[in-house]
């Protein structure tokens, strides 16, 4: 009999532990990074009779009010309101943890004891939606956000969700149109906070700003073709006024060149050299013994009876003497007519 007795104790014990183990899962607390935060205690009134309030961080009392006066602060982001919750200033990832309340009354007695899990989660950012009408696609994304979870809507229906900070979801063709305009919401929450944020794609104007910039890009090609053709045509005719210039300079040379060796043979007669025979070639032998300055000029009606005798080659001497410009030939005098010669 003693033996089933223990036995039933047993059982009860067993059941009385995992019964007070479970219970700081249902006192489940959520706090908001950065923000104050109270923890209240649920189903309890303050009054007179109250004498001892302790609230504990993982076994170590942290805040504690006797008889009215609040006493034993670990630290001073700590407080205990009038109605007993516990009040922390400025959550911190390192208050997440478990918190215990102990309230006793004056004559002694355990009226509450009571204990929370707190957990701190940071707040939803604002959302940031992008669209691609090209392949169909629809994105949604947060910068900052504990364990969020994103929904996307198109047209009021769910088309996706996901917990990340970034959903991604390809529409389906029988989905997409682009005659009319689509509703494009979404929606980011957690714990401690909820984000949410819509708006309006009409993909044909985006078909008409492909178009605008293929315009464009192709009036800029033509822009850049045309302005080459007009470079090279401008460089072309620059190398063309060069070489005409060029060529007006070179046929003025050579005219001065042949008029200024016109001009030496035609020059008035200067001094007479001093060695005649080295300037000048021989003269015929009928004209040897006329002075070589004073050459009388050769008579239009005159007959003479004989031939004149073509004058010899000069020398190699006098070639070799012979400088500068060459001098004049002298000139050939016609030969009379047979009639002349016989009247005279």
């Amino acid at each position: 009999m003693s033996f089933a007795c223990q036995i039933l104790a047993s059982f009860l014990l067993i059941f009385i532990v995992s019964t007070k183990g479970a219970a700081p899962e249902n006192n489940v607390v959520w706090g908001t990074l950065g923000h104050d935060f109270d923890l209240n205690i649920s189903g309890f009134q303050m009054d007179d009779n109250i004498d001892d309030i302790r609230w504990e961080k993982d076994k170590t009392i942290v805040a504690r009010v006797k008889k009215g006066k609040l006493k034993d602060l670990k630290d001073e982001r700590y407080n205990v309101s009038t109605n007993g919750a516990l009040k922390i200033k400025h959550l911190e990832t390192e208050d997440s943890d478990t918190y215990r309340v102990v309230i006793y009354k004056i004559d002694g007695k355990n009226v509450l004891d009571k204990t929370f899990q707190l957990k701190i989660q940071e707040e939803i950012s604002t959302l940031d939606m992008f669209w691609n009408c090209s392949n169909r696609n629809l994105t949604c994304e947060i910068k900052n956000g504990t364990n969020p979870e994103l929904i996307l809507y198109l047209d009021g229906a769910v088309l996706g969700r996901a917990v990340s900070k970034t959903i991604s979801q390809k529409i389906a063709p029988k989905k997409w149109t682009t005659k009319r305009s689509m509703s494009f919401n979404c929606t980011a929450k957690n714990e401690v906070s909820e984000q949410s944020r819509g708006m309006t794609i009409n993909c044909s104007e985006k078909g008409l700003d492909i178009y605008l910039i293929a315009g464009i890009c192709g009036g800029g090609v033509i822009f850049i073709s045309f302005m080459t053709l007009l470079i090279f045509y401008i460089n072309k005719r620059k190398r063309q006024n060069s070489r005409k210039h060029d060529e007006e300079l070179e046929i003025r040379a050579r005219r001065a060149t042949a008029k200024e060796r016109h001009r030496k043979p035609r020059q008035g007669p200067g001094p007479a050299p001093q060695n005649p025979a080295v300037s000048q070639p021989p003269p015929p032998p009928s004209h040897r013994l006329q002075a070589p300055c004073h050459r009388p000029p050769p008579p239009r009606h005159r007959v003479q009876h004989h031939p004149q005798k073509k004058a010899p080659p000069p020398s190699a001497a006098q070639v070799h003497q012979q400088k500068g410009p060459p001098l004049p030939r002298p000139r050939v005098q016609p030969k009379p007519p047979h009639g002349a010669t016989e009247n005279s």
